[in-house]
């Protein structure tokens, strides 16, 4: 039979609520829902960059989008679950996006809006 599979009904009629996937922030070892965080990659052919869509090929570990949470996996815990040593152009680009990441008070509020600055440097003050 093509198309969807039909969907898992529970006793009653109730449907399955779908699975939710969840990562674990390297910066502060919490468990969220996979889509609230900041996935970084370490790729064999560019360094470490940020995946704003999360389908890059490479090691992956993920962030929140708070800042106190990215200096604390910039000091090691970042580099050690992407089983890598950090370059200097590595550190310097993911330094540039931490620094547009709103300040940790209203990292909350701002939700995935620092994964639409990934591509830049400026930070706006709207």
């Amino acid at each position: 039979m093509a198309g969807k599979p039909a969907a898992r009904v529970l006793a009653g009629g109730a449907r399955k609520p779908k699975h939710i996937p969840q990562r674990t922030c390297v910066g502060c070892r919490a468990i969220l829902a996979k889509r609230t965080m900041i996935r970084v990659v370490r790729r064999s052919d560019e360094g470490v960059v940020i995946d704003p869509s999360g389908k890059l090929t490479g090691r992956g570990a993920y962030l929140h989008n708070q800042r106190s949470c990215w200096e604390r996996g910039l000091k090691g815990s970042l580099a050690n679950a992407l089983k890598t040593t950090l370059t200097i152009e590595d550190r310097q680009r993911l330094e540039t996006f931490m620094s547009s990441l709103p300040p940790d008070d209203s990292a909350a509020l701002m939700g995935e809006s620092a994964l639409k600055n990934a591509g830049t440097t400026e930070v706006s003050n709207a």
